[in-house]
C-alpha cells in the first residue's frame, strides 16, 4: 500500500469512528509522525479527505469537519433520491434468489443484534451485503459510485446514532421489507420501503445527534 493510501485509510477510519473528533486540527508534523509517513504523502491524504468533505482546509490548517443537523438532512435528501431509485432498479433488474436469501437472513437478524457481539459485526456485514447486492443488480456504475461516496458520511453518522438494539431490530425488519420487494420484482414497493426506512433512520439519528452534540460540545 502506498504511503499516501495508508495515511488516507488510517485518517479516514479515525474520523469515521470518531477517534478524531470534529474540530480537531490535523497538524502535519504530528500526524506524519503518528502515522509513520513523510509530509508529502500525508498532504496527499489530507487533500483527499478534504475533497470528500471529511476535513476542511482553513486558517488553522486542516480541520476535521463537524456534522450538523442540517448536514444530516441534506445527506438524507440525497440518500432518498439515490437509494430509492437504486432499489426500484434492483427490483427491475436483480436476481430474485439473491434477494430472497437476503430477506431470509434479515428476518433472523434480531438474533445477531441481541447476541454476544456488542459491535454487531455480523449484522453490519449482512446490511453491507444487501448494499452490495443492490449495487450489483442496478448495473449502473455511476449510480453505484455516487452511493459509495455517500456511504463514507453515513458510516460516520451511524457511529453517532448510538446503536440501540430496539432501533436496529426495527431497521432489520425495514431492510427485510426492501429485500422482499426487490425479490418480488416490485419497483414501486422497493422504493417506498426504502423511503420509509430512511425516514425512520433520520428521525432516530436526529434525536440521538441532538443529545450527543450536547455531550461533545457542552
Amino acid at each position: 500500500m502506498r504511503a499516501s493510501e495508508k495515511a488516507y485509510a488510517a485518517l479516514r477510519d479515525d474520523i469515521v469512528e470518531w477517534r478524531l473528533a470534529p474540530g480537531t486540527v490535523l497538524a502535519e508534523v504530528e500526524q506524519s509522525e503518528r502515522l509513520g509517513v513523510s509530509r508529502t504523502p500525508l498532504r496527499e491524504a489530507l487533500s483527499r479527505l478534504t475533497a470528500e468533505g471529511l476535513t476542511t482546509a482553513g486558517g488553522r490548517g486542516v480541520v476535521v469537519t463537524d456534522i450538523s443537523l442540517e448536514d444530516i438532512d441534506e445527506l438524507f435528501e440525497l440518500r432518498e433520491t439515490l437509494e430509492g431509485r437504486a432499489a426500484a432498479l434492483a427490483a427491475s433488474r436483480g436476481d430474485t434468489a439473491t434477494f430472497e436469501q437476503l430477506q431470509r437472513e434479515l428476518v433472523r437478524a434480531p438474533d445477531m443484534i441481541n447476541g454476544d457481539d456488542p459491535a454487531r459485526h455480523d449484522y453490519y456485514e449482512l446490511v453491507g451485503r444487501l448494499d452490495t447486492a443492490i449495487d450489483a443488480a442496478i448495473s449502473n456504475s455511476y449510480l453505484a459510485q455516487a452511493m459509495r461516496s455517500l456511504r463514507v458520511h453515513l458510516v460516520r453518522i451511524r457511529r453517532l446514532a448510538a446503536d440501540d438494539a430496539a432501533r436496529l431490530t426495527a431497521a432489520a425488519a425495514e431492510h427485510a421489507a426492501i429485500a422482499e420487494a426487490i425479490a418480488e420484482g416490485n419497483p414501486k414497493l422497493a422504493e417506498a420501503a426504502t423511503i420509509v426506512h430512511l425516514h425512520r433512520s433520520l428521525s432516530h439519528v436526529k434525536a440521538t445527534h441532538a443529545s450527543q452534540h450536547k455531550e461533545h460540545h457542552g
